[in-house]
């Protein structure tokens, strides 16, 4: 392997000169950095022990990795490795490869009521069409050009993707919908309030419902006001899969279940060839795909909350694996407000 001097590279940090004379840097895409694992150097690398996490076996192998300070840190995840009784220590800083965009729709009917839409068709609110048109132009503002857009069959996100388009001069970009991004099935409890069930049956409850990774609701049946108009809908005789094997009611994990296959077979190949995507999709479909790619664990993912109308935007390597923190676009004064009015929903009396 051919290896360069340190000093022929321009790295993201600045380093210790005593680092300087024993470092190396690959031609590797991933940049691999040799150095001495002694506690002097340890204490100079190019992140603050306070930092990073470092975990050792009882064989004296170990890892080291740098967590970033804070959500909008931009720095480049950094992870390190060394084995026992050797002078060097191995640092990878995995570089950005693609750009992936996550979009939960802009706001629809049933959101500004409150109600669990799920699989009910329903267009976009007048604030949910102006989320996404303000979307589309700090899209536009920022530079980004999109080569393919992803949605559900689910009109609010079709919607979306349209009016995101449309105000990004993008309209001719193409458009792929599939019933594996739809929003989650949320059972007998679609078109139900939240908080009016909050009462009923506790904030706990509903929250485990709405957020729980493996709690499935009660199914829909038959007799719910709502099962014909969803079952009997001809969207769902263009499913990849018989119309009675599609869900009934679904956790945050059977979610996940349907949508991997979907993004292993359709979506990965076109971000292979370079393309920058976006999916235009809905709250738990948007987590779902959040979870597998950063590794969040089942009880993490329950804090994990998506906006309406707030694009996300992940950074990958070659593995497609996030090498910084997902990056939540636009004011950041009103994105936490707006998360904050999600978190909300479950609660018996919402706050002001």
């Amino acid at each position: 392997m051919l290896l360069r001097h340190l000093s022929q590279w321009s790295l993201p940090f600045s380093l210790d000169p005593r680092q300087r004379k024993c470092l190396d840097v690959s031609t590797t895409p991933n940049m691999n950095i040799i150095f001495s694992k002694s506690a002097a150097y340890l204490s100079h690398l190019p992140f603050g022990l306070d930092d990073m996490t470092v975990n050792q076996d009882v064989n004296g192998n170990g890892a080291v990795r740098r967590l970033p300070r804070a959500v909008n840190d931009c720095s480049s995840y950094i992870s390190a490795g060394f084995k026992a009784n050797t002078g060097s220590l191995l640092l990878v800083l995995r570089m950005s490869k693609h750009k992936l965009f996550l979009l939960r729709h802009g706001e629809g009917a049933w959101n500004k009521e409150n109600r669990f839409c799920s699989w009910v068709d329903q267009k976009l609110s007048k604030d949910g069409v102006k989320e996404a048109q303000d979307c589309g132009r700090l899209l536009k503002e920022q530079g980004y050009k999109f080569d393919l857009v992803f949605t559900s069959i689910l009109s609010r996100s079709v919607q979306t993707a349209w009016l995101v388009l449309e105000a990004m001069g993008q309209e001719w970009v193409p458009v792929v919908k599939s019933w594996r991004l739809n929003e989650r099935h949320y059972g007998s409890l679609i078109g139900l309030n939240r908080a009016e069930m909050a009462l009923q049956h506790g904030e706990e409850k509903v929250k485990l419902w709405r957020r729980g990774y493996d709690v499935t609701p009660p199914q829909i049946d038959e007799s719910h006001p709502y099962f014909l108009e969803i079952y009997s809908d001809r969207r769902y005789q263009t499913c990849d899969v018989p119309k009675e094997n599609l869900p009934r009611a679904e956790s945050l994990k059977e979610v996940l279940d349907r949508l991997l296959p979907y993004w292993e077979n359709t979506v990965v190949p076109e971000i292979r060839k370079g393309k920058t995507v976006l999916i235009s999709a809905h709250g738990n479909s948007c987590r779902a795909l959040l979870k597998h790619l950063e590794g969040i664990s089942d009880q993490d993912i329950a804090s994990v909350t998506l906006p309406t109308g707030i694009p996300v935007l992940l950074e990958l390597d070659e593995n497609l694996r996030p090498v910084k923190p997902r990056q939540l676009l636009g004011d950041q004064a009103k994105i936490q407000a707006a998360i904050k009015k999600v978190e909300d929903q479950g609660k018996a009396t919402p706050s002001t």
